[in-house]
């Protein structure tokens, strides 16, 4: 099987805890030493509404790849009802489509455009 095939919430799924791991080094080596300042800090970035915004300012900066869109297309698109109570279903699609992204670069190991997504988020800090 290809990796463009696999289901997309999977490729979100793997995705997030690789996008959650970058996030947690990150903070740690800003210096925060307490772990309810880290989670504290770490939500700013791994809540779907900033996700989403993240996602967003990357296509509209176009950011992103013409492969790397489609995968975060198919993400969104996918048929889902259900999503956190903190957000709307289209926030969480967005927030879907950029784990899926982080998860499929990772199995196709494009791990310097990994490095490049998360540097765009990290170090810009769109939110």
């Amino acid at each position: 099987m290809k990796v463009v095939e696999i289901n997309s919430l999977v490729l979100a799924y793997l995705g997030d805890t690789i996008y959650e791991n970058y996030v947690r080094r990150f903070l740690i080596y800003k210096g925060l030493a307490h772990v309810d300042q880290l989670q504290k800090e770490a939500v700013k970035y791994v809540s779907a509404k900033n996700q989403a915004a993240y996602l967003k300012s990357m296509i509209s900066q176009n950011f992103l790849l013409e492969q790397e869109l489609e995968i975060v297309k198919r993400a969104r698109n996918y048929k889902t009802t259900s999503h956190p109570k903190s957000c709307d279903i289209v926030t969480y699609k967005y927030a879907t489509g950029l784990e899926a992204l982080i998860g499929y670069l990772s199995l196709e190991n494009k791990n310097d455009r990994i490095d490049e997504i998360m540097k765009f988020i990290l170090e810009d800090n769109v939110c």
